[in-house]
């Protein structure tokens, strides 16, 4: 599980399992806080899904293997396709970021 303040933003892509994710800030408004994730009481559910075959493997999707993409519940056959996805789009994000900075002069 991710703290979604100190990790690189992924876009609209949140790691998941079967369950989403929350962050919860402890310690007051001032910022300071300490960060803990919690599970939210949405589970995901595979009637949600957007997809009824694995987009890897072109099988069916298992209830154990979903996943949010841009808000939407994506369903996997099993946990490691959908592991391969969650690293596909961070190399993505990460090349799109690259570039971003190239373009826009910022390199260091």
């Amino acid at each position: 599980v991710q703290c979604l303040q100190h990790e690189p933003a992924l876009g609209a892509f949140a790691p998941s399992g079967a369950m989403g994710v929350g962050l919860v800030a402890e310690g007051g408004s001032g910022g300071g806080g300490k960060h803990r994730m919690v599970a939210e009481q949405n589970v995901l559910k595979i009637e949600d899904a957007v997809n009824e075959a694995c987009p890897w493997s072109g099988k069916p999707i298992a209830a154990d293997s979903l996943t949010l993409y841009n808000g939407a519940v994506v369903g996997f056959c099993n946990p490691e396709c959908r592991d391969k996805f969650a690293r596909a789009i961070q190399g993505f994000e990460a090349a799109l970021q690259a570039r971003r900075v190239s373009r826009a002069g910022l390199e260091q």
